[in-house]
């Protein structure tokens, strides 16, 4: 079965071009999966039933785990089982007609604009890491980027002069997004002050490098984040995610269409890209809750 699992891994590389991190998520789930049914005593993959399956899903629950993070192990399992029938290994899919579980949408939590401001004027700009942070914020909240992509993004796709920057996000799909004066103005000063004393010399492709000067990690970016969050005396959960998720709700507040937002923040399909209607929806009815006299 870890053949069989390797076999996939490869061919979600090659030939699907998944990201790195939707890799790493299939190889997880399907690793838990296999080990799971080894302890089941079922040695090969022909022997798998549904019920099997459903045994799976049942002890994921019973550890607890979110619907969210059960139903990405199935999508998973649904996936691997296609390519096991499509590669002639397998005649019939056990998991073809079960259900889902169901996942309960929760709207996602953003920051106000005065709480993004507050952020943005906690890195001291008379310190190089000062000048990078604040231009890697600006970046962030301009483009409503993934942590991900801003940590893999490379000095030569970042057009200031045009004001725009050219992304790759999941399955390697471009998209260009607008940056933003402020953030063509932070990114400019990074790039003609700090970058350089950061780097110390030594060549890297990365925008944004630490003071080893190596290409920034998502956990540094996580970390620095958070703590810019705690000075600013904020208790929300700071997260680079929480900046994206912020981007899109501010524009669509403010009269963005859609459409326009989806392209942006590299939504494959417009579905997900609604969530952010939900969230300005229910803010616009706590506002007039608020202040209306009949509220």
């Amino acid at each position: 079965m870890e053949q069989l699992l390797d076999q996939f891994l490869h061919y979600l590389i090659v030939e699907k071009g998944l990201s790195k991190n939707t890799i790493e998520a299939y190889s997880h789930g399907l690793s838990r999966f296999l080990n799971h049914l080894r302890g089941k005593g079922i040695q090969k993959i022909r022997e798998v039933s549904k019920f099997d399956v459903r045994g799976f899903l049942l002890a994921l629950k019973k550890k607890n785990l979110s619907s969210k993070t059960i139903v990405r192990n199935l999508v998973a399992i649904r996936t691997f089982f296609r390519f096991l029938i499509q590669e002639g290994i397998l005649e019939s899919n056990p998991v073809e007609n079960l259900e889902s579980p169901r996942v309960a949408k929760t709207l996602p939590e953003i920051l106000t604009l005065q709480e993004i401001e507050q952020i943005l004027e906690q890195p001291n700009l008379q310190t190089p890491l000062g000048v990078r942070d604040r231009a890697m914020l600006e970046m962030l909240y301009a483009t409503g980027m993934r942590v991900s992509e801003l940590t893999h993004l490379p000095t030569h796709q970042v057009n200031l002069e045009g004001g725009y920057v050219l992304l790759y996000g999941k399955g390697s799909k471009e998209r260009i997004v607008p940056l933003g004066s402020e953030a063509m103005k932070r990114v400019s000063l990074y790039l003609k002050t700090a970058r350089g004393i950061l780097a110390k010399g030594k060549e890297s492709p990365s925008l944004f490098i630490n003071r080893s000067g190596k290409g920034m990690s998502r956990q540094g970016v996580w970390k620095n984040l958070k703590d810019y969050g705690r000075r600013a005396g904020l208790r929300k959960r700071i997260t680079p995610h929480l900046l994206r998720h912020s981007f899109a709700s501010h524009l669509l507040e403010r009269g963005a269409d859609l459409r326009s937002v989806q392209m942006m923040l590299g939504h494959s399909d417009i579905s997900t890209t609604q969530i952010y209607t939900h969230v300005t929806g229910e803010r616009l009815k706590k506002i007039h809750q608020r202040y209306h006299p009949r509220g």
